[in-house]
């Protein structure tokens, strides 16, 4: 093909076609008529050799050329936008938008005080925090939403670059005035009283049970719950306990009347690790965001 007769404008139409799979709203995406976006579509086909968009009943489906060409074609047009938009992030005028994906006891570390730095050196910019879903959700779709994951040590995102954040161990949150408190940390008080489970998205078991039963012990789950703050709200106001990450206790302890405990096996220590994109990596925004969140995870060591 010779690039010099490709108009790309095109590009654009097939974008918008690929992505709302219906003539009619591609027009109105793109600010082109109806007809003149069904002529571009046309002369995709003849381009392409392939019908790219065919009619299924009442609506219109994506061939499976069309749906291969969805990533490359959008990351084709954000490097050609990007040689045309100056790189550069002023963080007192900007509105720029930035989506965070984290689990919920690493949010309630890092989220307040990144939303302090924001409100007073960038108000305009907005964080979105995407609730956790793991590993496997990293699709190449998805990723190019994500300017950064916060992860424990051991998962791997293919096309992000990863950091040390901070480290943590687990504790045995309790109440205050439990009447266990004295003697939640020797073995026996620790197995035989009821406890609150965690079974995060997709796990079919705590990951605690799993270490325990590596240890050959077994502890008395009564309640499980899929995160680590609905098992401390658990944990404030009843006889539960819970192992979740010293942190989380220590940050909403004073708040929910709790105290960490440490456990009669040593549950070891992990890393929590701030995950970017490689494609982001001199990308002053990303560069701003990423300062900040170190300079927070480093408070905690």
């Amino acid at each position: 093909m010779n690039l010099a007769s490709l108009d790309l404008n095109l590009l654009v139409a097939l974008q918008a076609l690929l992505s709302e799979e219906s003539v009619s709203r591609a027009a109105q995406r793109v600010g082109l008529s109806q007809p003149a976006t069904s002529h571009a579509l046309q002369r995709l086909r003849d381009i392409m050799g392939d019908p790219l968009l065919v009619r299924v009943g009442s609506r219109m489906e994506l061939t499976p050329r069309a749906l291969a060409l969805r990533a490359p074609l959008a990351d084709a047009l954000a490097q050609v936008q990007g040689l045309f938009v100056a790189d550069t992030f002023d963080p007192e005028v900007s509105q720029r938008r930035f989506s965070v994906m984290m689990p919920d006891h690493v949010l309630n570390l890092l989220v307040p005080p990144l939303r302090e730095r924001i409100r007073t050196e960038a108000p305009g910019v907005r964080v979105d925090v995407a609730p956790w879903r793991g590993p496997g959700v990293m699709t190449a779709d998805f990723a190019r939403t994500i300017d950064l994951v916060i992860a424990c040590t051991g998962s791997e995102f293919p096309g992000f670059h990863g950091q040390r954040l901070f480290s943590d161990t687990d504790a045995i949150a309790i109440r205050k005035d439990h009447p266990q408190r004295a003697c939640i940390g020797q073995m026996e008080p620790f197995l035989t009283t009821p406890h609150v489970a965690v079974f995060g998205r997709g796990q079919r078991e705590d990951p605690v049970d799993t270490w325990l039963r590596e240890n050959g012990v077994e502890r008395r789950v009564a309640l499980v719950v899929p995160s680590y703050l609905q098992a401390l709200h658990m944990v404030s106001c009843s006889d539960l306990v819970a192992v979740v990450p010293r942190r989380q206790i220590e940050v909403l302890g004073g708040v929910l009347s709790l105290d960490a405990v440490q456990p009669p096996l040593d549950p070891g220590s992990f890393e929590e690790i701030m995950f970017h994109p490689t494609r982001a990596q001199v990308d002053p925004g990303s560069i701003w965001l990423r300062k900040h969140v170190l300079a927070i995870g480093g408070r905690f060591g």
